[in-house]
């Protein structure tokens, strides 16, 4: 069977994919929103996004336990995680998911997974889902990255193929993450994120 490689898309059309629960994704250019909102770190102690926001940009990633394509990407976002929050970028990953839907993705269940898997930023819970809502979120996973201004330069996939790490072509948030660091244009600012959806909490 031959795949369709995951192809960037423009801002308007990446519109006609998010839900209505958000309100649509935040849009290019945006800010950072919530930042005062606690959430509570696998380290047990409670963070904001103000406290991760670093001088040469910000990347948040909304994932999860259960999802198989968080799964099928958890290697790349934690290489990548771990990578460029050791440039001086200010990583957080964030689950919205309800773990009554999905015991997989209790807080005890992140705990776990973010050490067998070697995760050295944070990963939070967002309790409420309104993180989620407010950056429009709707999948898992999800990227937005900022830069050193805290304006949104990306929101997305981590890359075009989450099935076969080999067969990538498309890196999106690594190239992202490199024109942040650099200073320089983001080459692809948006592309459509494929994944589970969020399940929000009520």
């Amino acid at each position: 069977m031959t795949r369709t490689p995951l192809l960037a898309i423009p801002v308007l059309v990446g519109l006609a994919f998010s839900s209505a629960v958000g309100g649509g994704p935040l849009p290019i250019g945006a800010t950072i929103p919530m930042l005062d909102v606690a959430m509570k770190n696998v380290d047990g102690k409670e963070l904001n996004l103000k406290s991760v926001v670093q001088p040469a940009g910000t990347l948040v990633v909304f994932t999860c336990n259960h999802c198989p394509f968080a799964k099928r990407w958890e290697s790349r976002i934690i290489e990548l995680g771990n990578a460029y929050a050791a440039q001086g970028i200010g990583v957080v990953a964030i689950n919205a998911n309800d773990p009554k839907a999905y015991p997989d993705d209790s807080f005890e269940a992140m705990q776990v997974r973010a050490k067998e898997k070697g995760m050295e930023f944070p990963y939070v819970v967002d309790a409420t889902s309104n993180v989620a809502r407010a950056f429009g979120a709707t999948k898992t996973p999800e990227a937005f990255l900022f830069d050193k201004n805290g304006k949104l330069v990306y929101h997305g996939a981590i890359d075009d193929n989450g099935e076969e790490p080999s067969k990538v072509e498309n890196r999106y948030l690594k190239l992202a993450l490199e024109a942040v660091l650099a200073g320089n244009e983001v080459p692809v600012k948006e592309t459509k994120s494929i994944g589970c959806g969020i399940k929000f909490r009520t």
